[in-house]
């Protein structure tokens, strides 16, 4: 089973900003969530690994709940891994004269 790696954007208010981001960190398949204003300044990237810890993750969405005060729209760019089940398997080497009967 492979994993292909693909990038999304969202646009969402600043007032619904942390609860985007929140039911992004509860999905299985998201790598990093980057927050970007309108014009593509970045404010914060989050790595997903670090961010499911909850200690961690309560003081990140703080600092969000600041941020989506100071900008009305934001575009969150979320890194998502996804299986591809219909990948099929390389073919193996052909084998050596030797082996070969």
């Amino acid at each position: 089973m492979g994993l292909n790696q693909f990038v999304e954007e969202i646009q969402v208010l600043g007032k619904d900003l942390v609860e985007r981001v929140k039911a992004l960190i509860h999905e299985g398949n998201v790598n990093r969530i980057i927050i970007k204003d309108e014009k593509g300044n970045t404010f914060m990237e989050i790595p997903i690994a670090i961010a499911a810890v909850g200690v961690i993750a309560a003081p990140l969405l703080a600092g969000l709940g600041a941020i989506s005060a100071l900008v009305a729209k934001f575009n969150i760019v979320v890194e998502r891994a996804s299986s591809d089940r219909n990948v099929k398997p390389e073919p193996e080497a052909s084998k050596d004269a030797s082996q070969q009967v």
